[in-house]
């Protein structure tokens, strides 16, 4: 579509197509790393490249780069007609069998109006990121049904220590095929690791929080909360009902914001059938607890429902790479709870 076209308005009508989950990854497949919104350019200024490269080579994947992820402006991103060509081109490349982002930002909704979801539709492929890149993964899934991944970006390659399990976690869901029980981390980092990576001390696990006990299944819809509810009113907006929510905020979050933010996610026309919730683990600047978020869920509107806390996404390590589209199976009770995740 036309940068210079009229932006599409809400469809209350729009309902997902049927759900589509693209192929997995093998060795020798041929990557594409895309910045919907920051650009590598601003990465690169504290340059992982060769540690990245080399993961991937060790993997057995080839990567290979948008046109435009080098051009920056004072946003430290790049034009809508740049960053929908890259994104297009990766869609549209037959040998290209996923796409990566380079990192997260601010502004991938500005694409949501020109992207052609017929293209994409017609070639389903894996696309990974996080954070911001959660407009464009809950479009996709809205618009097209293709299963997308909140996983670690392009540049979350460059973390040298402390990354195993992430990195397990993005093969068990991306090569090996996805269907994993999970348990909660031993131990989990929130650090600048980009500027230093010789002092870093990880903290330990404190094991997933049990807000409200109970079971669920449902369909996965969320990522980054404050980005999913960029999508409201918009025919971007991906349906709630029957939805199990996995959300997680960044360090800009505090309390009384993540609060309001998810009040409002919870007041969408659908969201009365949404069947559970499940929170990542916070950032420690955002000093939200586990009573800040009992007092949260207490709210009338996730009245019955589990939620299940501080689960191993989001923007500290390590990082799930969770299916937008796919299934959880949830229960929660008083010892903690058992999370299911599968893409299908």
């Amino acid at each position: 579509m036309d940068p210079a076209a009229a932006p599409e308005t809400a469809s209350p009508e729009n309902r997902v197509p049927p759900a589509t989950v693209p192929p997995k990854l093998a060795r020798g497949d041929l990557l594409r790393v895309i910045a919907p919104a920051a650009s590598r350019a601003m990465v690169a200024e504290h340059d992982h490249s060769a540690l990245i490269e080399r993961r991937f080579a060790d993997l057995g994947l080839r990567l290979s780069y948008g046109r435009h992820v080098d051009e920056r402006d004072i946003f430290d991103s790049t034009s809508v007609a740049s960053r929908v060509a890259d994104l297009h081109d990766a869609f549209a490349d037959p040998e290209v069998k996923g796409i990566l982002t380079v990192i997260g930002g601010f502004n991938s909704n500005e694409l949501l109006p020109y992207l052609d979801w017929d293209l994409i539709a017609a070639n389903p492929k894996i696309l990974c990121g996080y954070s911001d890149i959660t407009a464009l993964q809950n479009a996709i899934f809205a618009r097209t049904g293709l299963v997308t991944y909140s996983g670690p970006h392009w540049s979350s390659f460059g973390m040298r220590d402390h990354f195993d399990l992430t990195q397990q976690w993005f093969e068990d869901a991306l090569v090996n095929g996805y269907r994993m029980e999970l348990s909660p981390s031993p131990e989990w980092t929130d650090d600048a690791w980009f500027l230093d990576q010789d002092n870093r001390s990880p903290r330990p696990g404190t094991g997933w929080w049990p807000v409200q006990q109970g079971s669920a299944s449902g369909r996965i819809i969320g990522g980054n909360l404050c980005t999913l509810n960029l999508l409201q009113g918009t025919a971007q907006m991906p349906p709630l009902a029957g939805a199990v929510l996995m959300l997680e905020d960044d360090a800009s979050t505090d309390p009384m914001t993540f609060a309001r933010d998810l009040t409002s996610l919870l007041q969408q026309p659908d969201a009365e059938d949404i069947q559970g919730l499940v929170i990542g683990r916070f950032q420690a600047s955002s000093g939200i607890t586990l009573p800040h978020l009992q007092e949260i869920a207490a709210q009338p509107a996730l009245a019955g429902l589990p939620v299940l806390a501080n689960v191993d996404f989001g923007h500290t390590q390590p990082q799930l790479t969770l299916p937008i589209g796919g299934r959880a199976d949830l229960t929660v009770d008083a010892s903690g709870g058992r999370l299911r995740l599968s893409d299908r």
